[in-house]
């Protein structure tokens, strides 16, 4: 288990993200196999200062269903990325990143911000 450090600052989300998820499942490590899980944590410094490129900011949008009928929501990514600094985009993007397996909640909790 390592605890690995990343700075945000100027680094497109997409990039970072990637090499987050690469840390989280251990793919830097000689012994790696896709059915252990591996234990390390990244923590991440300065995200408010991540880099979105292109028009992102105000034409992406964050798609959420209830499971109700006529609940779907429509989240710009402008409100996401003012409510908590890019946390929660960062988060977001890791998650779906990871493989869809019993190990990828357990991963994404080990994703830390350095305040």
């Amino acid at each position: 288990m390592e605890t690995y450090t990343l700075d945000a600052k100027d680094k497109a989300l997409g990039r970072l993200a990637t090499e987050v998820v690469s840390l989280l499942r251990g793919k830097n490590k000689p012994d790696f196999m896709p059915n252990k899980d591996s234990g390390n944590v990244v923590v991440i410094k300065n995200i408010k200062d991540v880099k979105l490129t292109g028009n992102k900011l105000l034409t992406k949008t964050y798609f959420k269903h209830t499971g109700y009928i006529g609940s779907e929501k429509l989240i710009p990514m402008k409100r996401v990325f003012d409510k908590d600094g890019g946390q929660e985009l960062l988060r977001l993007a890791v998650y779906r990143m990871l493989p869809k397996n019993r190990m990828r909640n357990e991963q994404i909790k080990r994703l830390k911000f350095e305040k």
